[in-house]
């Protein structure tokens, strides 16, 4: 069966539908990691995003056990070329069906050169995918450009708090829409990691007595997210220390008077090199963001930029200044290296005192 992808801007791409027999309209951005599909299609920083994959052939190691959460999150899926007979050990199923299951269609067969170097000229823009060849542009463009991604953060967050025992230090995880490998690199470090909500309160965190809190990453644009920043700069009061991934590191910064913007086509994918600006040192990092922090008004007083994105300059990461508190934009959790940054955790776990 034939599919289309329609952006914004018009353009219309024509391939063979996968997936479940939907139509959607999402953002659509591009990953460019030649491995670990299964973490994008589960990683909830995804909700409200169609991802198109620049690697070609994508599903031949099948399904495996390796979600990032108990859900695929994409709405929609974009492939050059889907494999139907996947070949591992460990593999479960096929994309295919995994897509079908969870009700998420998508479209393979198509150009993701094309794709990419447009979203990478004009920008992220939204798009449509559908398996209807009687569509009108006039009809579905103005729908297009009206989308927005809306409580996402909600839609993602745990229902409620749960602990992963630990013998160790006691850290508050605060849910945005946490890949389920941070509380894991935690846990593996000998940490009682209590995961809450992303709507709790500050003082029910608090009243815990946690050695350390933790902020996820997660979806969407941050200054959405207005009651969580609120609560965050009570956490920030407490003098606990904090470590913050991806979104909240963005809401630690507005928290303190930084500003946030919305990014040309984002970061995505395994393999963004960055700059430890301590120790000059540069990492290959695991990244999904399509908002940074801005920097050029940074109060010093406040916080100072850590670490630097090699290609474009970008900040990826802040050092709070006279606070146990460093944030990063990046995933050190996700092993692109395959463990260059997980040395972050065992900072963490040092400002808390260490396991002793």
């Amino acid at each position: 069966m034939k599919a289309f992808l329609i952006l914004e801007d018009g353009t219309v791409f024509e391939g063979a539908h996968i997936g479940a027999d939907r139509e959607i309209i999402s953002e659509i951005v591009f990953n460019t990691s030649m491995t670990g599909y299964l973490e994008v299609l589960t990683d909830p920083s995804y909700a409200g995003q169609a991802v198109a994959m620049t690697y070609p052939l994508i599903g031949n190691y099948g399904i495996t056990p390796d979600m990032e959460s108990e859900r695929p999150w994409v709405k929609g899926y974009i492939v050059r070329e889907l494999s139907r007979m996947p070949s591992n050990f460990r593999c479960e199923g096929t994309i295919q069906d995994f897509l079908i299951k969870h009700e998420i269609p998508g479209i393979a067969g198509i150009d993701t050169r094309a794709l990419t170097k447009i979203l990478r000229e004009k920008g992220t823009m939204n798009g449509m995918i559908t398996a209807r060849e009687d569509f009108s542009l006039e009809e579905i463009l103005p729908r297009l450009k009206e989308y927005t991604p809306k409580d996402v953060v909600e839609q993602v967050t745990c229902k409620e708090r749960y602990t992963l025992k630990g013998k160790g230090k006691k850290v508050a995880l605060l849910d945005l829409g946490a890949k389920r490998n941070i509380a894991k690199s935690l846990q593996n470090r000998g940490c009682s990691v209590t995961v809450y909500p992303a709507d709790t309160p500050a003082e029910e965190i608090l009243a815990e007595k946690p050695d350390g809190i933790m902020l996820s990453n997660g979806p969407g644009d941050p200054k959405e997210c207005g009651r969580v920043i609120e609560e965050i700069k009570k956490l920030y009061d407490s003098d606990t220390p904090i470590f913050a991934i991806c979104l909240g590191h963005q809401l630690m910064a507005l928290a303190k008077g930084a500003d946030t913007h919305k990014m040309k086509y984002g970061h995505r994918g395994g393999n963004h090199p960055v700059k430890d600006l301590e120790t000059g040192r540069v990492y290959i990092s695991s990244q999904n963001h399509g908002y940074v922090v801005d920097t050029d008004n940074l109060d010093p007083s406040v916080a100072v930029p850590a670490f630097v994105n090699v290609n474009d300059g970008t900040n990826e990461g802040l050092r709070y200044t006279g606070k146990n508190i460093f944030t990063v934009q990046f995933h050190p959790e996700a092993c692109p290296g395959p463990q260059d940054s997980s040395y972050l955790f065992d900072r963490f776990i040092n400002m808390m005192g260490g396991n002793q």
